[in-house]
């Protein structure tokens, strides 16, 4: 069982967790034992709430496929206890961050006093870039 929040869980059936050999360099114990971890969880049939499966399926991850499934792939630690582990705990920040309303943007001006500082600024740097120049010799 899987807690999402306090109303929202998420049963052991619906994620379906296999073992698999790590991939990379690690020696010659990498070779012989499945220890990375792939964790396969269908949106469209689990019994997520109808607001978590929209947002979930709107996000532009990587994870999620074009028929709902995220699949997150496991092989950090050497164990395959850490691994089942992290692997949850990255679907339940990713179904979390779903769930989060997003503050609507409201777009602001800039103030009367910033503006006037801002060209003042200019003004000034202009002023001090023209006495740069050549020295008239009379």
């Amino acid at each position: 069982m899987l807690t999402i929040s306090t109303n929202v869980t998420i049963a052991d059936w619906e994620i379906d967790i296999s073992q698999i050999r790590a991939q990379g360099s690690g020696g010659q114990n990498v070779n012989k034992v499945a220890s990375a971890v792939h964790l396969r969880f269908d949106i469209q049939s689990s019994t997520l709430p109808p607001v978590y499966k929209e947002r979930l399926m709107a996000l532009s991850d990587q994870r999620i496929s074009k028929e709902g499934v995220v699949i997150i792939k496991a092989q950090s630690y050497r164990t395959l206890e850490l691994n089942k582990e992290d692997a949850l705990a990255r679907l339940k920040t990713l179904i979390q961050s779903a769930g989060k309303q997003q503050k609507t943007r409201r777009p602001t001006k800039p103030t009367k006093g910033s503006q006037r500082r801002r060209v003042d600024h200019k003004t000034r740097k202009g002023k001090t870039k023209s006495l740069r120049g050549k020295v008239p010799i009379s």
